[in-house]
């Protein structure tokens, strides 16, 4: 353990199995994003509601970075952002309010990942959004909804504006802030994050030789690939979770302690 550090109880067995699982998903999903170098210090948050009619949910304890994130760290809250069980740490009451609104109004909203990563961030800033340059931005491109800024999240009366903007999507632009990803499972909510924030750093060296030089793909094959990935995210994330998974194991494991 670090200098410093807070020792970690394990949970396991101590809280239902549904509840367990969402903690260890969750876990995978901050150290996925660690991973591939998303992370933005201790800032930035990943939730999930925990399966059962209580409307409790988990996020990150505020200090933490999220390589060192596990499933028994996690805290449990309500949807105001109040700490349910008793715990040693404490959350950014101020970094729930954006996903509180999208799971209080989305029942498919399992889980909710809001990053401010280098490329994602440009991107969100760039007056024409994201463009339909690769075959990664035409993948998500009919999900991406956008939210106008307004400043750092801290007026509630945001939420509403927030959650009208996104609709029945998946997917977000925040602009001038970051990216926004909601899955149905914590394999959905990575896959669509995956997707979109490879756009945007796809975008930031496409447009790097300028504006004028580069191809947009084609009306017919947007269209093309729209049909093609009608299904979503869903089933693709499910074929791709258990390598991300194998993926920590060898290199950040410790995730499902």
């Amino acid at each position: 353990m670090a200098d410093g550090a807070m020792p970690i109880t394990s949970l396991k067995g101590k809280v239902s199995e549904a509840e367990w699982q969402a903690r260890v998903d969750l876990a995978a999903l901050y150290r996925l994003v660690a991973l591939h170098g998303w992370d933005d210090m201790i800032f930035t948050h990943i939730s999930a509601r925990i399966p059962g009619p209580e409307h409790h949910f988990l996020i990150n304890p505020y200090g933490m970075f999220f390589g060192e994130m596990t499933a028994s760290c996690l805290v449990k809250v309500d949807l105001d952002g109040a700490i349910v069980d008793k715990t040693p740490y404490f959350i950014n009451p101020a970094g729930f309010t954006i996903h509180s609104a999208i799971h209080a109004a989305r029942d498919d909203a399992h889980y909710v990942m809001h990053l401010h990563s280098d490329q994602g961030t440009a991107v969100s800033a760039h007056k024409e959004g994201l463009l339909p340059l690769t075959q990664h931005s035409l993948i998500v491109l009919p999900q991406v909804a956008y939210h106008d800024y307004e400043g750092i999240a801290l007026n509630l009366d945001e939420r509403e504006r927030l959650v009208a903007d996104l609709g029945d999507k998946k997917l977000m632009m925040l602009r001038n802030h970051g990216t926004l990803s909601v899955g149905a499972s914590a394999a959905e909510c990575w896959l669509g994050m995956f997707f979109l924030e490879r756009a945007c750093a796809q975008q930031v060296m496409a447009l790097s030789i300028g504006r004028d030089n580069v191809l947009l793909a084609p009306d017919a094959a947007q269209e093309e690939v729209r049909r093609q990935t009608g299904m979503g995210m869903g089933m693709i994330g499910g074929l791709a979770w258990p390598g991300c998974l194998r993926r920590l194991d060898r290199e950040l494991p410790g995730y499902a302690d």
